[in-house]
C-alpha cells in the first residue's frame, strides 16, 4: 500500500453533490428550467422526459444518501439540524458520501475538518481504498530549527491551527461500499466555531471588533481603527490596498468581517479591471480553481476574454467562507464596482450556495456550469473505466465538445453508455440529468464569447502551479499576482501592435475574407478563417424562394442528422442559422458564410462584426476617456497620467502609420517632442520652445502625397 495527499479537485466533490441534491425534479425538465434558452427536441414527449429525469434523479440521490437513511422527508429535515453521529461499522455507498456525512457532522458540532490521509492499492490502477477525515487541529506544528549560520533572522513565527487533536473518522473500501473502520469523536479543544476561514487567520490577518463592509479608503481606515495590534500579513494586505488606492484613485475595494470580528472576505478591482469590463464584460467567468489543491489561498477572480482571446481580470477577492451570504456580498460588491451593469452570461463551478446567490444578484444573467470542471470530475469518477478503456475519455470529451446539434450529442452520449456498459453509473446519470446547465449546445442562444469549442481561459490554477507553494506568504503572493497582471497588459499591448503592423494572411481572393482580415484582430481572424474555409465544403440547397429565402446546409447528404437551416432576408441582407453560433460566439458560422458566398459575395454587413472582437475594440472609448482625463483629477496619480499619455501615443501611431510619408513625418515630430520633454524635465521654468501641437486633433492627409507636398509644420516641426 502507499499513502498520498488529497488529489486534485477532491474539495469539489461535496459541492457537486450539494448542487445535484439542490436541483429539484422540475428543474430537470427542459421546459421548466428557467436557465435554459433551448427546449428539448420537438419529437420528445415533455411529460415522459420529465418523468424519466425525475426517476433517474431519485436513483442518483439514493446513491449519494447515507446508507442507513430511511428516506423519510421529515427525518431528513431533522437530520439536517441534528445529524447522526458516526459509529464503527457504518456503511456508505461511496467515499464522497462518507465525506459529505462527516462534513454535516463537523458543521453540526462546529469544527473544521480536512482529508488527513488516503491510501491506494498497489498495481497499475492504484485504486483509493482508504480515506481518513480528521479535525483541522490534528497534528502538531513543527517549529523551524534556528539558523546555524549565525545570521540573524527577522522572520516571525506564524500562527498554526494544529493542536494535536485526535478526532477523526476513517473509511475503507469493502467491495462496492465503504465502511467506518476507525473512529475518534473526542476533541481536545473547544467546539462551536465551525468556520472555513482559518487559512488567512493562520497567516496573520487581523481581527476587528465590529462588523463592517466599507468601500474605498474608508474601509481601510475603519479596519485600522478596529485593529487589535498584531501585525503581519494582515497589515500587509491593508498596505497593499492603500497603495493601490493611492496610485489608482479609481480602484475600489471592500472588506467584510463577521460578528466575531474575524475578517471574512476582501474584494478589490482597479481601474484597468473596470476598463476591461466595460469592453469585454458581456461574458464573465467566476474562477474558484483555488479549490483544486489543498493548500491554496482562497483567492477568486472575475475574468473574461479580450479581443486577442487573452484572459482579462475584472476583479479579485479573498473568499474565506463559501456561504450564500458571502457569495451574495461578493457579487453585489463586484457589481457595484462595475457600475451596476450585470454580465450577459456567467460561467462558474458547481456550488449550491453560489448558485442561489447568482439567482438573487444576477436574475437576468444566463448562468452555466463550466464544462471543463465537469469533464475533469468525470475523469476522477471514471478512473477505473478510463484505465480499462483508453479511448473512453476521448469519446466523452468529443461527444461534449464536437457535437454540432443536441440530437447528435444525446445520441452519442447514449451510444457511449451502451458501448461501455455505463448506463447505471450514478455520476454519468447525474451530469446528464443537468446537461442543460453545462453542455454549451443547450445555451447557444446566449453570448458566451467562446469562438472555439476547445477554448479555455487561463485560470488561477495555472498561476498557482507556476508561483505558489505552502510557504508562499500573502505579500509575495500579491506581488507576484501584480507582476503577472503587468505581464498580461504588456502581452495585450504587444498583440495590438502586431495586429496593426502585420497584416493577417488570407488564403483566398474572397473580398469577405479580406474584409474580415482588416477588421478583426489576428487571433479572432484566425478563428473566422477556419469557419470561412469550412463553409466551402458544405452542400447548400435553397428550399424556399422569396424576399426571405431558406437554405438547407449539410456536410454529408447521406447523414441528415447534422443539417442546418439558414434564413436569409434579401432586404436587410441579414441571415440567421439554426445552429445559433453567431449568438453564442459573436462570429459568423460556416453555414451563414456559405450562404453569403452564394447570394452576395462582396462584403458582410457591419452588424456581423462585433466591436469586442475587432482591432478597435478599445479604441473609441479610450480616446473619449483620454479627452476627459486631461481635465480629470485622476491625473494626479502616476498610473492615470501614464494611461492618458499611452492613449495619446496610440492615436499618434494610428495617424502616423497611414502611409510611408506620414510615418516619416510622425517619427520626426515625436522625436522632437521627446527631446523637448527631456529639456523641460531638466529646466521646468523655461517653458516649451515652440508652439504646442495638439496630437489629439484629427488631421486628414492624403496617403498618396509625397514628402515634398507635406505642409511646412510637418517637415520643419515649427
Amino acid at each position: 500500500m502507499e499513502d498520498d495527499e488529497r488529489g486534485d479537485g477532491d474539495e469539489l466533490i461535496a459541492d457537486y453533490v450539494d448542487c445535484l441534491m439542490s436541483l429539484d425534479t422540475n428543474s430537470r425538465s427542459c421546459q421548466n428550467d428557467a436557465l435554459i434558452l433551448e427546449g428539448a427536441p420537438d419529437d420528445v414527449d415533455d411529460d415522459a422526459a420529465a418523468a424519466a429525469a425525475a426517476a433517474a434523479e431519485q436513483d442518483v440521490m439514493r446513491d449519494f444518501a447515507p446508507a442507513d437513511g430511511d428516506g423519510d422527508g421529515d427525518a431528513d429535515a431533522d437530520a439536517e439540524n441534528d445529524p447522526k453521529e458516526p459509529v464503527l461499522g457504518m456503511t456508505f455507498e461511496s467515499e464522497e458520501t462518507a465525506k459529505m456525512f462527516y462534513n454535516e457532522y463537523a458543521r453540526w458540532l462546529g469544527f473544521p475538518f480536512r482529508v488527513g490521509r488516503s491510501r491506494r492499492s498497489k498495481g497499475m490502477e492504484e485504486v483509493v481504498i482508504m480515506k481518513r477525515f480528521v479535525c483541522s487541529r490534528e497534528g502538531a506544528h513543527k517549529k523551524k530549527q534556528p539558523s546555524t549560520s549565525g545570521e540573524a533572522t527577522s522572520k516571525r513565527e506564524r500562527a498554526s491551527m494544529r493542536e494535536g487533536c485526535n478526532a477523526m473518522m476513517e473509511v475503507v473500501r469493502d467491495k462496492d461500499h465503504w465502511v467506518v473502520s476507525k473512529l475518534e469523536k473526542a476533541h481536545n479543544h473547544s467546539l462551536g466555531i465551525g468556520t472555513r476561514y482559518g487559512y488567512l487567520r493562520a497567516r496573520g490577518l487581523p481581527d476587528v471588533s465590529n462588523k463592517i463592509a466599507a468601500m474605498g479608503s474608508d474601509g481601510t481606515a475603519s479596519l485600522r481603527q478596529n485593529f487589535l495590534g498584531e501585525t503581519g500579513d494582515g497589515q500587509g494586505l491593508l498596505d497593499y490596498l492603500k497603495k493601490k488606492q493611492a496610485n489608482d484613485p479609481r480602484c475600489s475595494h471592500a472588506i467584510q468581517v463577521d460578528k466575531n470580528g474575524c475578517l471574512m472576505n476582501v474584494f478589490w478591482a482597479d481601474s484597468r479591471a473596470k476598463e476591461a469590463y466595460r469592453h469585454f464584460g458581456d461574458a464573465v467567468t467566476f474562477d474558484t480553481s483555488y479549490k483544486k489543491t489543498k493548500y491554496m489561498m482562497p483567492f477568486v477572480t472575475f475574468s473574461g476574454v479580450n479581443h486577442h482571446l487573452q484572459t482579462v481580470i475584472f476583479g479579485c477577492a479573498f473568499l474565506m467562507e463559501e456561504t450564500e451570504s458571502s457569495f451574495s456580498w461578493l457579487f453585489e460588491t463586484w457589481l457595484a464596482a462595475m457600475g451596476g451593469k450585470a454580465p450577459g452570461s456567467l460561467v462558474t463551478d458547481q456550488n449550491r450556495a453560489m448558485k442561489a446567490a447568482i439567482g438573487k444578484v444576477f436574475p437576468d444573467t444566463c448562468h452555466r456550469f463550466c464544462k471543463w470542471y465537469i469533464l475533469s470530475r468525470t475523469k476522477q469518477k471514471l478512473c477505473h473505466a478510463y484505465s480499462e478503456h483508453p479511448d473512453l475519455r476521448d469519446e466523452i470529451e468529443s461527444c461534449v465538445i464536437e457535437s454540432e446539434t443536441i440530437s447528435t450529442f444525446e445520441t452519442s452520449w447514449m451510444s457511449i453508455l451502451e458501448k461501455y456498459d455505463l448506463r447505471k453509473h450514478a455520476w454519468l446519470q447525474a451530469i446528464y440529468n443537468i446537461r442543460q446547465k453545462w453542455v454549451p449546445l443547450y445555451m447557444m442562444g446566449t453570448f458566451f464569447a467562446e469562438i472555439s469549442p476547445t477554448q479555455k481561459l487561463e485560470t488561477m490554477n495555472d498561476f498557482y502551479k507556476k508561483y505558489f507553494n505552502t510557504k508562499t506568504t500573502l505579500e509575495v503572493f500579491l506581488n507576484q499576482f501584480d507582476s503577472t497582471m503587468t505581464s498580461r497588459y504588456e502581452n495585450e499591448a504587444q498583440a495590438d501592435i502586431d495586429t496593426r503592423l502585420n497584416e493577417a494572411t488570407t488564403i483566398t481572393a474572397s473580398p469577405i475574407e479580406k474584409q474580415a482580415a482588416s477588421t478583426y484582430t489576428k487571433a479572432v481572424f484566425s478563428r473566422f478563417q477556419e469557419e470561412f474555409t469550412e463553409s466551402l465544403g458544405y452542400i447548400i440547397q435553397k428550399t424556399e424562394e422569396g424576399r426571405v429565402s431558406k437554405f438547407s446546409i449539410t456536410k454529408d447528404e447521406d447523414d441528415p442528422s447534422d443539417t442546418f437551416c439558414v434564413t436569409y432576408n434579401a432586404s436587410s441582407k441579414m441571415a440567421k442559422c439554426s445552429c445559433k453560433y453567431f449568438k453564442f460566439s459573436g462570429i459568423l458560422c460556416r453555414h451563414i458564410l456559405g450562404v453569403f458566398i452564394i447570394v452576395d459575395p462582396r462584403t458582410l454587413p457591419p452588424d456581423y462584426f462585433l466591436k469586442r472582437w475587432t482591432r478597435n475594440a478599445r479604441h473609441d472609448e479610450l480616446l473619449e476617456d483620454n479627452s476627459n482625463n486631461h481635465k480629470d483629477a485622476t491625473c494626479q496619480s502616476i498610473t492615470s497620467r501614464y494611461n492618458v499619455l499611452c492613449a495619446d501615443a496610440i492615436r499618434c501611431a494610428d495617424k502616423g502609420s497611414a502611409s510611408k510619408a506620414v510615418y516619416k513625418a510622425a517619427k520626426d515630430i515625436l522625436q522632437k517632442a521627446y527631446e523637448e520633454i527631456i529639456a523641460y524635465e531638466r529646466n521646468p521654468g523655461r517653458g516649451l520652445q515652440r508652439d504646442a501641437i495638439n496630437i489629439n486633433e484629427d488631421i486628414t492627409i492624403d496617403d498618396t502625397m509625397n514628402d515634398q507636398s507635406l505642409p511646412d509644420f510637418w517637415t520643419k516641426g515649427t
